[in-house]
């Protein structure tokens, strides 16, 4: 079975409240994290049919700060299906309503799994890839796998040699004090 990323897609919009700021009077980024959390959860459910988790969040960068009184619309959509995952892609905007001005605050990709009655992943519908964009948010969910699989073997505890990364410590804030 497969199925357009559009048939999943899902947005939220919320009116950001005193009590969702932080002690610098922004909206604190836990509470983004939450809403992006909550709405991938709904994206990759409504692509799955099925209850899902989060195995992981790629990357969040902050890249705007968000006012309390601005209205925050989060948008999802699933850019990649494997065999019981999805990855989903987040993105936050914020509108200051007074100027009607819409800030890119954030944008993410969780990576979802489907979890069926026996409560073990479970298969989801593939993806009908039908642009050039879709396609490209596939193969850059692909490439991204790829990267973090690469890092997580390249610094393996017993494979890391300490003497090939020396080097790189040059010119950074920190005293090396072996043993």
């Amino acid at each position: 079975m497969f199925k357009k990323a559009e048939h999943s897609q899902v947005t939220i919009s919320e009116l950001m409240l005193p009590s969702h700021s932080n002690f610098s009077g922004k909206i604190h980024g836990g509470y983004i994290l939450n809403l992006m959390d909550q709405i991938a959860f709904a994206c990759a459910s409504k692509h799955s049919r099925h209850y899902c988790v989060t195995a992981s969040v790629n990357k969040v960068n902050f890249l705007n700060p968000i006012e309390v009184g601005e209205i925050v619309t989060l948008k999802a959509s699933v850019n990649y299906t494997g065999r019981s995952s999805m990855v989903v892609g987040v993105r936050v905007e914020s509108e200051n309503i007074q100027r009607g001005s819409v800030k890119h605050c954030n944008s993410s990709y969780f990576t979802m799994v489907a979890i069926g009655e026996d409560r073990k992943p479970t298969k989801v519908p593939g993806l009908i890839l039908e642009d050039k964009e879709s396609i490209r948010r596939f193969v850059r969910s692909i490439k991204r796998q790829e990267q973090s699989l690469k890092r997580s073997d390249q610094f393996k505890k017993s494979e890391f040699k300490i003497e090939e990364y020396l080097h790189l410590l040059e010119n950074h804030n920190l005293k090396i004090e072996l043993d």
